[in-house]
């Protein structure tokens, strides 16, 4: 459901799933229940802790949601061979007519990735750049072939229908090499652990790039953490072990970053980035995914049912301080 010009994603429970039967096909059919714009799966090859494949992960929400967009956050295309990256791409967007969001990013925060993927982690950059130059052709079962690792490539026959075009994409990172892959590709652009005034200037640098290339200026989508609990305290706790597990890091390095305590805290924090303008949510829930969803729900309601949401809230409302 799409409110006030605003979208709302979740992340899939795919992350810390050591015990038990991972809660991905039930989070799926309860995220759409509960009328979220997208289903979201991060990706990693290697991370601190264990985590399941995204395009698998989305292969599974694919076969149990018939509206829901599926969703990457983000793709790391560089880890990957890219004919069968396409070919995997391919199958969700066959699977899920229409309803594929391709995220892509660099990566980088975890080196053991690409020597685990026998990649060099100082063309990260350079192989995304490459292999977006050539997805297209690849998803629609085109030749690919010129110079460098790509040479003679074909994925054929394409499953993609629509020929030399690529699903919405969604460009993550927050380097000015990012920025300008955002306004080269991308239909949005996903940032993570900023403040809204930095968010602002990029997003202001982000409509210059795209203007002198002659594109569409894209969107703003903020993966941002989230805890929704009536007791503050125990939000908290609940953000800092999320951090903690899946990254390894001190909350403190991003607690102002992360939207946490009841729900009214909550939706003034998320009004903040409203005003400097973000038109996409994905929230990355701390505590039990479903139990998170709920609540969510219940703030994208309050949200949207603001006279502005742009309004400025005062800081007394923030995480709830």
């Amino acid at each position: 459901m799409t409110v006030a010009g605003i979208k709302f994603g979740v992340l899939l429970p795919t992350f810390g799933t050591g015990g038990g039967r991972p809660p991905v096909v039930a989070g799926a059919r309860r995220a759409e229940d509960l009328g979220f714009d997208g289903l979201w799966a991060g990706d990693h090859l290697l991370a601190p802790a264990p985590v399941l494949d995204s395009l698998c992960a989305l292969s599974a929400a694919a076969a149990v949601t018939e509206r829901i967009e599926l969703g990457i956050s983000v793709l790391q295309l560089g880890l990957r061979q890219p004919a069968w990256a396409a070919k995997q791409l391919a199958t969700i967007d066959a699977l899920a007519p229409g309803r594929l969001r391709l995220g892509v990013g660099v990566g980088g925060e975890f080196p053991a990735e690409f020597t685990a993927a026998g990649v060099d982690i100082r063309t990260r950059g350079a192989r995304l750049d490459e292999i977006m130059s050539v997805l297209p052709a690849l998803l629609g079962g085109e030749a690919v072939g010129h110079a460098g690792p790509l040479a003679a490539v074909r994925v054929e026959p394409g499953l993609r229908p629509a020929v030399g075009t690529l699903p919405p994409v969604a460009v993550g990172g927050r380097s000015d090499a990012a920025l300008a892959r955002a306004a080269r590709y991308g239909d949005q652009w996903l940032s993570m652990w900023t403040s809204p005034a930095t968010l602002a200037r990029r997003a202001a640098r982000l409509a210059g790039l795209a203007a002198d290339l002659g594109r569409p200026v894209p969107g703003i989508t903020l993966l941002i953490a989230a805890s929704i609990d009536d007791d503050r305290s125990a939000a908290m706790a609940a953000a800092a072990a999320l951090i903690r597990r899946q990254y390894r890091m001190p909350f403190e390095k991003v607690d102002k970053w992360t939207a946490y305590g009841p729900a009214a805290a909550v939706t003034g924090k998320l009004a903040e980035y409203v005003a400097a303008g973000v038109t996409e949510f994905v929230f990355m829930p701390a505590g039990d995914p479903l139990v998170q969803y709920e609540r969510l729900a219940g703030v994208r309601e309050a949200l949207c049912s603001l006279r502005d949401p742009g309004v400025r809230w005062e800081q007394r409302h923030i995480n709830g301080a």
